[in-house]
């Protein structure tokens, strides 16, 4: 299977406001990554070629920032590395870069004089490591020399550093070719090591690096990087070199030299572990199509696939998990349940989806299913009311899957049977079964929960009408497996639960002119017109007729559709905010108040296909967009978090969201091309 490629040439580069807002991101499945900018200048504090978790999948920390590097030809010398600081960029490196592609992984060509430097970053899977490629030809008439300098670090990828106010502790040591770290705070040991040339020690720190995307954020954008020395590797004339520089790192030292050495010492076993982590994501794809025969491949949905498998991520005990965004999102318990169907069970990983289903059941309580999995301490936090009820729907997207009702019935069964008796009589944070049979919950529980200065921008307490649609999709769902399981009275009691639901929904969140309330209250009803109500008519078990289907679709299609997602907030709304940026403040209030969000065009398009109100080819188009231009913009050859409500929709937040992924795939596959889970008539035949 060919891989899919983006190239982006040396034009691009004199625009370097706009070509440094080009990121790419390489993952290794443990929850680490690497990532910087197509001109290799880093622009966030999140940036780094080697971001280890050190707790699988969490404890990311940024330990080798970045390699820059030189080219000595005679007396002359070029720098090829780049460095934002507050008023400079310094080195200018980039003027030298000739083109920058990813094809899967990303590789740097730059061009000085008659010399040709080709550097390319991967990382092998599931270790915390990284190796970096070069290709150094010389077609010159001289002796050529590249020195390669590490920048490294030690920190949480939350912070900086500032060594003059906190300076970091660590110790190092030099063998030849390798050079050794042992950090204090946070405990780790970082390893780099060459392939060719031993190590020459120089130390020096570059203090105040700037990153300008942390500044715009209103985050803390200066830090200062080790600069322990340099390798040195000769070029003789009319010849070329091949060499590799890699880097490991783990809170145990006995455990990085081990990473460090599976990775190989020589150049042969680096190009070896390159090709093998190729063919991995060759053979990704070529396996996609031969079980989805009838989809044709192309480039932008091979991207797409590569990046569904980019957040799945292994942790303590094997247990899989799924990584909300790329850089700062951890384990969220709704992103992992609205994003499963799309990242795991339309692309056939069912085991995944099997071990992350049972590991958050394990952690039920009071019949909630937790929102967030703390990244350094695992503890479980449940402030949510919807994730507990998405979790139900991916067991239902799941059966028709997979047809695996006795995975459910002896691991999940008791326990969702706990969840509906907790909602019934009330469980944490207000959430409970009111009179009217709908569920009641108090603010800042729904996935509309920025704050600021401590209040919540959407509070949405009392009935949100998401909540209602999903609440009625789970009763049905557990009357179905009642039947199926022979709990015939259960599936009876499920059933009038339903009845009084849907009954009361109707009366009371329909608005003829904007659909459906987005939230029903004793204070009264919230009609502003929002895309919560599309998931009412999205979901498998609906309350709503064929006739108010289709008034809910028009009515969003009308004034929150745009080419990249939804808009959280109609534009006439006097609090509807056109543009997510400026400081965290900023952002929160804008965050669900016009902001476009990609994981709502899966729903979307969903509702589309009941309501019958588009064709296969209008529903392609509604997510061509987003599939062919968002992938070559901001996270190139994945889907961003957020995307301005004003056009022309800069993509905004993390640069790889899992559900901006995952529901645009899933309704692609399910609602355009028709490809239908396998299971799905025998599973509502029972």
């Amino acid at each position: 299977m060919k891989l899919p490629t983006i190239t982006i040439n040396k034009v691009a580069f004199g625009h370097f406001d706009e070509a440094v807002r080009s990121e790419w991101l390489v993952t290794n499945g443990l929850g680490g990554y690497a990532s910087s900018t197509v001109l290799g200048v880093n622009t966030r504090k999140y940036h780094g070629l080697l971001v280890a978790a050190l707790h699988p999948p969490g404890d990311r920390t940024v330990c080798l920032a970045k390699l820059d590097e030189e080219v000595s030809v005679g007396r002359n010398s070029y720098p090829l590395g780049t460095n934002e600081f507050r008023d400079k960029i310094f080195p200018q490196g980039h003027v030298h870069l000739k083109e920058f592609a990813l094809d899967p992984f990303p590789s740097y060509v730059y061009e000085v004089q008659d010399i040709e430097v080709r550097k390319t970053v991967f990382m092998p899977k599931e270790k915390n490591a990284v190796a970096i490629q070069y290709k150094v030809l010389n077609h010159g008439g001289a002796e050529a020399k590249i020195r390669v300098y590490p920048l490294l670090t030690c920190r949480h990828f939350h912070s900086v550093i500032n060594r003059s106010s906190n300076p970091p502790s660590f110790s190092q040591q030099q063998n030849g070719g390798k050079i050794e770290f042992s950090f204090n705070n946070p405990e780790a040991t970082v390893v780099v090591r060459s392939t060719i040339s031993d190590f020459n020690e120089n130390p020096v720190w570059i203090e105040r690096l700037y990153y300008c995307e942390e500044a715009s954020r209103g985050e803390s954008s200066t830090d200062d990087c080790y600069q322990p020395g340099y390798f040195e590797v000769l070029v003789p004339h009319k010849r070329d070199r091949d060499f590799a520089i890699v880097a490991a790192a783990s809170e145990n030292s006995q455990q990085c030299r081990e990473t460090l050495d599976s990775v190989g010492s020589t150049i042969y076993d680096v190009n070896a572990l390159f090709t093998s982590e190729v063919e991995t994501r060759a053979n990704l794809l070529t396996t996609f199509y031969d079980v989805h025969n009838q989809v044709a491949a192309s480039d932008w949905l091979n991207w797409i696939l590569l990046a569904a498998d980019a957040f799945v991520a292994k942790g303590a005990g094997d247990r899989k998990s799924v990584l909300a965004g790329y850089f700062w999102f951890e384990t969220w318990g709704r992103d992992t349940f609205i994003s499963l169907p799309g990242l795991l069970l339309a692309t056939g990983k069912f085991e995944d989806a099997r071990q992350i289903l049972s590991e958050f059941m394990s952690h039920s309580k009071q019949g909630l299913i937790p929102n967030f999995i703390q990244d350094r301490s695992g503890e479980p936090s449940y402030n949510t009311v919807d994730a507990t009820l998405w979790y139900v729907n991916a067991v239902l997207q799941y059966l028709k899957y997979t047809g695996d009702f006795e995975f459910v019935q002896q691991q999940l069964w008791k326990k969702l049977k706990t969840i509906i008796e907790s909602h019934q009589k009330g469980t944490s944070f207000g959430i409970h079964l009111d009179s009217d049979g709908l569920l009641a919950h108090g603010p800042q529980l729904t996935w509309m929960d920025a704050e600021v200065d401590g209040e919540g921008v959407t509070p949405r307490a009392g009935k949100a009408v998401e909540i209602q649609a999903l609440w009625y999709n789970a009763l049905k769902t557990m009357q179905l497996l009642a039947n199926k399981f022979d709990e015939v009275r259960l599936a009876d009691r499920y059933s009038a639960m339903a009845v009084e639901a849907q009954e009361s929904f109707n009366a009371k969140f329909w608005n003829a002119e904007n659909g459906l309330f987005d939230v029903v209250a004793d204070s009264g009803v919230d009609a502003s017109l929002r895309p919560n109500q599309i998931v009412a008519a999205a979901l498998d078990f609906t309350m709503l007729d064929k006739e108010r289907t289709e008034r809910v679709v028009t009515l969003v299609q009308r004034e929150l559709v745009t080419p990249y997602g939804l808009r959280t907030l109609a534009r006439f709304d006097s609090r509807y905010r056109g543009m997510y940026v400026g400081d965290r403040r900023s952002r929160d209030q804008a965050y669900h108040n016009g902001t476009v969000w990609a994981w709502l065009l899966g729903p979307y398009v969903t509702a589309c296909r009941k309501a019958q109100v588009s064709s296969d080819y209008e529903l392609k188009n509604r997510l061509m967009s987003l599939f062919t231009q968002q992938t070559v913009q901001a996270g190139l050859g994945t889907i961003s978090e957020v995307f301005d409500g004003d056009a022309p929709y800069e993509p905004r937040g993390c640069i790889a969201q899992a559900w901006s992924v995952a529901e645009p795939l899933r309704a692609y596959l399910e609602d355009v091309l028709w490809v239908r889970p396998k299971y799905e008539k025998e599973v509502f035949q029972a």
